[in-house]
């Protein structure tokens, strides 16, 4: 037992490192989750769709803005991206700190109140402009694989240092899957 705790302690920022990537991995399955939910969407024309999609769109964008600000070594810098996808980091960036978490007038939603008269009285009709892209920008769904790859990329360091560092093998729990998590009772 005693040599098993020197060990950890020789190798206690490795598992700081762990920890924090170990954060992100909630994140990083939440992304793919809804960019796949985003990749199957099918539109209608009706309120119940709009507000399916507005649901989804917002859920990106936060889990997004989320990971990519995770923290130290949790997070990612927009430099870590292939150039094709730094603008659309920066407008998901931008859709969040605008339209989602602070409604400060986003060019993708515009208001559109309308007053009538109509038998002696004004009549206030409320409306909104939204623009949306059915399914998210296709770009969304190859960053959220670039993402998937660097992060198994970060993991597969830390353990390898582990390794190097101790001369012992390290594995990742395995456990159940989310769908096999309502058989565990």
């Amino acid at each position: 037992i005693a040599d098993n705790r020197a060990v950890l302690s020789s190798v206690s920022k490795e598992i700081s490192r762990l920890s924090k990537l170990s954060a992100s991995f909630v994140n990083l399955e939440t992304l793919k989750y809804v960019r796949d939910r985003l990749k199957d969407y099918r539109f209608e024309k009706t309120m119940d769709a709009v507000l399916e999609l507005e649901i989804l769109v917002t859920a990106f964008v936060v889990t997004y803005t989320r990971l990519s600000q995770g923290g130290a070594f949790s997070g990612f810098e927009k430099s870590e991206l292939p150039q094709r996808f730094g603008c659309f980091h920066d407008e998901i960036l931008e859709l969040r700190n605008q339209r989602f978490a602070h409604n400060d007038g986003h060019h993708t939603i515009q208001d559109a109140l309308e007053i009538g008269f109509h038998d002696e009285r004004f009549i206030f009709n409320l409306g909104q402009e939204m623009r949306v892209q059915i399914g998210g920008a296709p770009e969304w769904a190859e960053m959220v694989d670039f993402l998937d790859e660097l992060y198994a990329n970060r993991m597969d360091k830390v353990m390898a240092r582990l390794e190097k560092k101790t001369g012992k093998k390290w594995a990742l729990a395995k456990g159940p899957g989310p769908e096999e998590l309502d058989d565990v009772s």
